[in-house]
Order: structure tokens, then sequence, then C-alpha cells
């Protein structure tokens, strides 16, 4: 019997790369991000505590913005809007955009408005923010003490009894 070759029959060497290892430890890969990254966010309630680290020394004229329970603001002991701010800002630093700006606020205030105030002070060109917060104090003893500075920059623990 006679046979014929054909040039197919002799085995060829496979030029394409075989994908599908890759495809298989990408899909794992996958799978395990999907079950970790929700273990990876934080989403539980805190009460923060108050500072017991010792204060920085104070200026020799500090310059206090208070954003009041109203979501008023008051520069030093004046009542100022929000409008007026840089200008009073710029008359209270002598125009020293350097100058620490101590940020007081009432604890009942809400964090929104706690971040529009420092947007405003960034905008302003005061980029160094204090956040100041009551020193020492035990939970539920709020009475008798006097707000200090505390740190250097935000962010600085909130008073006790603020939510998140």
């Amino acid at each position: 019997m006679i046979r014929i070759r054909h040039t197919d029959e002799n085995p060829h060497e496979a030029s394409e790369i075989n994908v599908t290892p890759f495809i298989d430890v990408m899909l794992v890969l996958l799978v395990i991000f999907m079950v970790t990254v929700p273990l990876t966010t934080v989403n539980v309630p805190v009460d923060l505590p108050s500072s017991t680290e010792k204060p920085t020394p104070r200026p020799d004229d500090p310059v206090f913005l208070t954003v009041k329970a109203d979501h008023g603001l008051a520069l030093g002991e004046d009542d100022i809007s929000t409008d007026a701010l840089p200008g009073a800002l710029e008359s209270a630093t002598k125009g020293n955009k350097d100058e620490r700006i101590f940020l007081r606020a009432d604890k009942t205030v809400d964090y929104g408005t706690l971040m529009g105030v420092m947007d405003k002070l960034r905008t302003a060109g005061y980029l160094k923010v204090a956040l100041v917060n009551l020193q020492g104090q035990e939970e539920g003893s709020e009475t008798g003490s006097t707000p200090v500075p505390s740190g250097n920059v935000a962010p600085a623990a909130p008073t006790s009894g603020a939510t998140p």
C-alpha cells in the first residue's frame, strides 16, 4: 500500500500563548478582592474621648475663630458673617497668613459646617489651623474647664460626646 504524505502531518510548534491559566488566576484574585473589600471599610459608630495630651504653649496674642451652636461665627469676641471672614482675619492677623488660627466649635455643630469654615480659612490663605478642645477632662465633667489649644494642625481630637 502506498501512502501519500501531506506536509500538514508534521507536528508544528504552538505559536500562541495559552491564556487560560492567566484568566484562572485573575478570577481567583477577583473573588478574593470582592470578599475582602467590604471587610476593610470602617463603619463603626464611636464616641470620641477628649484629649489628655499636654497642650502646646499659647501664643501671646492668639486669633480664635469660634463656630457657635447656631452656626454663627465669632472672631475673638466679635460676631462676623462668613462673607466678612477673610477681611476680618486679614485685620486680626495684620496680614500674616502664616499665623496660626485657633478654631473652636460647639460640640453640637455638625461636621459639614466645621469643614465649610475650614474651607473658607484655606480659601483666604490661612493654612495653619489648630482645633481647640477641652483638655484633660473626664467624660461627663464638662463644667469648670477652660478651652486651650490642642496640637498644631487638624486632625485634633474633638470634645467628648461628638459624633462623627
